[in-house]
């Protein structure tokens, strides 16, 4: 089991844990430059020229400067027009994104390159440093390391005695 795996079943056991509906949060380590190169490495790689589209599947890891995300699968698409600038990434089958000591997972993400956010959906789970949030939905501001946990929200602090 995962680290976070852990974490996510210790949180639905704690009786004590704070509930909410919609929580912003601070997220100093996801704090990232968007301008970066973006590689991908996977197993395998499927273009679509019709629809200006990449598919990668298997073990796929994508990596902007400190930033990773690593998903069964990705597909990029391309910003119409614009000599290959990658609008967004659309990663499925398990995510997971990590930059220094905070790591969410989810279902799903999509990365928008241009706008500088990730918005990761289904079961998300956040993890800072010891504490750990859960939610349905996280929406991540990359550019000024900000994020909002939407959906049921839960959440548990370490405190300084544990």
């Amino acid at each position: 089991m995962t680290r976070i795996a852990a974490v996510a079943v210790a949180m639905m056991l704690m009786a004590g844990a704070a509930v909410a509906q919609g929580t912003n949060i601070a997220f100093g380590g996801l704090k990232h430059d968007t301008s970066l190169p973006v590689e991908v490495a996977s197993d395998t790689l499927q273009i679509d020229q019709a629809d200006g589209s990449a598919a990668f599947s298997g073990n796929v890891l994508v990596t902007q400067g400190e930033m990773r995300l690593s998903a069964g699968a990705v597909r990029v698409v391309y910003a119409p027009g614009a000599g290959g600038q990658i609008s967004e990434l659309r990663a499925t089958g398990g995510v997971t994104l990590v930059n220094g000591a905070e790591a969410a997972e989810a279902r799903e993400a999509v990365y928008s390159i241009d706008d500088g956010t990730v918005l990761m959906t289904g079961d998300v789970i956040l993890t800072q440093g010891q504490n750990a949030l859960s939610s349905d939905t996280l929406t991540i501001d990359l550019n000024n390391g900000t994020g909002t946990l939407q959906g049921r929200v839960r959440t548990v602090f370490q405190t300084g005695n544990n």
